[in-house]
């Protein structure tokens, strides 16, 4: 391979590897700058969950569609789209000054990681030579990881000065410069997003995408850029051996149904859903709610879910290095097993304070108004007052620090007030309103409850289903807590967050691969929002030990998929690995 192809296939990388950073912005971006947007902009809490789940309900809409669209526009333009939505939807909301631009924005960026988390994995399966594979997938979840570390360093950034603002004591200046955060934080992401664009132009098209298409010659053109020629004329022997259409009609009529086409898709749609199920995407989400309930302070907390994304990221980056020298079935074993280790220690650490819980909720009931809400100061007096009328039971722990939740629910939609501590000196009242738990429209109402009675929830009462007051445990607690949330993370990064991404596109054939990583990235999303939308009343109803338990039992069927069922990719074409499947399954 001379200068010229070593030189391409780098910036492959760095291109695909800008789409993983836009995708890890589209996920994180908006933690940090929710603080300052619900401080400024005016919108009632329906709304500001509207703008937030905009990116997932644009995401859902993009994943549908993403496989249809690559196959007909092609690999690389489906990419430059994609960085185009990106870079649209930054003004769009930076500047916007309304509702309607803020949830339009967001649905431009879901939109955008939607193509992009089908169409980049898709673009790198087919374009790389087999032994730098999973190399090339790597580095689109290591910068991936970069996007959610950049994006918790820019909100870290923005909160300290916002903080030295507020040390002025002058409220309309913190109200201006909060205004002001929450657009730079937006501002900030615009750079990698039209670098992307740029870079997306410049790459080749995919080789096996231009063979289905019967530009043969285009192929061999497109792999000559970043391979030799006998290897060029080796793949295109592969591909014209492999050919679902134009070469091979026979292959062309096959049905879809046949073992050789289910039983990859099948198997690459349980990894994505067990993906999902090891609770990673809640675990980031509510990280610091997590950290602050297992002892740490609010700062404390804060930092240690900066270095829970730094140690994400580095351990992507090992798992980057390891992917082709170790492969795919050893790796997810190995990082699955540590999973699931790491969450069965989280889970006993939550175990004993959470023993002590008592549930408040005829209390809490007492204090619903006419209007149907709850505004509930809990610091140390109200919590000894909650306590005391619990007898024997609060006694045993009016003494310590204690946390509460309340679970509620109007009509079918229920919600869970934040965890509010009873040391927290600097706490804002716990307010239970409508619009918290009650979705604004019907569209939302179905991402929330499917089955819910939209109209009747707006009627209904206010019912207090929980009100859990629990003992803190001490600092000590809280970072052992925060070094198994650590080492989740680190095993998952290294084997999860590597593999997954190769083993959507590597495993299913030519033929149904990009349509098939769509229904499965589908599936994969279906998984997140469902355990998003239990997590925080299951965790307020039986508590976080019972989450972390129930990711460690789900993380086992992982592990025994990806250490006896899921085959050893590593190395082989992707022409190859389809054989194996027709020869497996005759």
């Amino acid at each position: 391979m001379n200068f010229k192809q070593q030189t391409y296939n780098r910036f492959l990388l760095l291109v695909a590897g800008l789409g993983g950073l836009l995708y890890g912005v589209d996920v994180a971006i908006i933690a940090g700058a929710l603080p300052y947007l619900e401080a400024t902009s005016g919108l009632t809490a329906g709304q500001l969950s509207i703008v937030v789940a905009a990116v997932l309900l644009g995401s859902v809409i993009s994943t549908v569609f993403a496989g249809l669209l690559s196959d007909w526009l092609g690999r690389r333009l489906v990419m430059t789209l994609s960085g185009i939505l990106f870079v649209i939807s930054i003004p769009t909301i930076a500047l916007s000054h309304g509702y309607g631009p803020l949830v339009m924005g967001r649905l431009l960026q879901g939109i955008s990681a939607g193509l992009i988390g089908v169409v980049v994995p898709l673009y790198l399966a087919e374009c790389l030579e087999a032994s730098s594979r999973g190399k090339g997938t790597a580095v689109f979840q290591w910068l991936l990881t970069l996007g959610i570390v950049a994006a918790a360093v820019v909100g870290i950034y923005f909160s300290y000065r916002v903080n030295a603002v507020a040390s002025l004591g002058i409220p309309a200046k913190v109200l201006a410069f909060e205004d002001i955060a929450w657009r730079s934080i937006f501002w900030v992401s615009l750079p990698p997003g039209a670098l992307f664009v740029l870079g997306s132009t410049m790459v080749a098209e995919s080789p096996r995408w231009l063979f289905r298409r019967g530009r043969k010659e285009a192929a061999r053109a497109a792999l000559l850029r970043s391979r030799t020629p006998s290897q060029a004329d080796l793949e295109m022997q592969e591909m014209e051996h492999a050919a679902p259409a134009g070469a091979n009609r026979t292959k062309a009529r096959e049905p879809l149904l046949r073992r050789k086409y289910v039983v990859p898709f099948l198997l690459a749609c349980i990894i994505l859903a067990c993906n999902q199920a090891t609770g990673v995407n809640s675990i980031i989400a509510y990280n610091t709610n997590v950290l602050i309930q297992s002892g740490l302070s609010d700062l404390a907390a804060h930092w240690g879910y900066v270095i829970f994304t730094v140690v994400n990221f580095l351990a992507t980056l090992g798992g980057a290095m390891l992917v082709d020298r170790k492969g795919r079935k050893f790796l997810l074993s190995f990082g699955t097993a540590g999973i699931i280790v790491a969450l069965i220690g989280t889970g006993l650490l939550f175990a004993r304070p959470e023993k002590l819980r008592i549930d408040v909720s005829r209390a809490v009931q007492a204090m619903v108004t006419k209007e149907e809400k709850v505004s509930l100061l809990y610091d140390k007096k109200t919590a000894d007052t909650l306590l005391e009328a619990e007898g024997l039971a609060g006694r045993r722990i009016e003494d310590r620090p204690t946390s509460l939740i309340i679970i509620y629910s109007y009509g079918d939609f229920r919600a869970a007030t934040k965890a509010a501590r009873s040391d927290d000196t600097a706490a804002k009242p716990l307010e239970i309103t409508r619009d918290a738990a009650v979705p604004a429209n019907k569209v939302v109402a179905f991402f929330s409850n499917p089955l819910g009675d939209l109209d009747a929830a707006r009627r209904a009462n206010l019912k207090i289903e929980n009100a859990l007051i629990t003992p803190v445990p001490g600092g000590s607690n809280g970072w052992m807590v925060a070094l198994t949330l650590f080492l989740f993370v680190a095993f998952y990064a290294v084997g999860p967050g590597v593999c997954v991404w190769l083993a959507l596109s590597e495993l299913m054939p030519t033929r149904i691969r990009s349509n098939g990583m769509s229904i499965a990235l589908l599936l994969n999303q279906g998984v997140s929002t469902t355990i998003a939308a239990v997590f925080l009343p299951v965790v307020g109803r039986y508590g976080y030990s019972t989450m972390f338990f129930g990711f460690a039992a789900c993380t086992v069927l992982y592990f025994v998929t990806a250490a006896f069922f899921l085959p050893e990719t590593k190395g082989k074409t992707l022409e190859q690995i389809e054989e194996h499947f027709e020869h497996a399954h005759r």
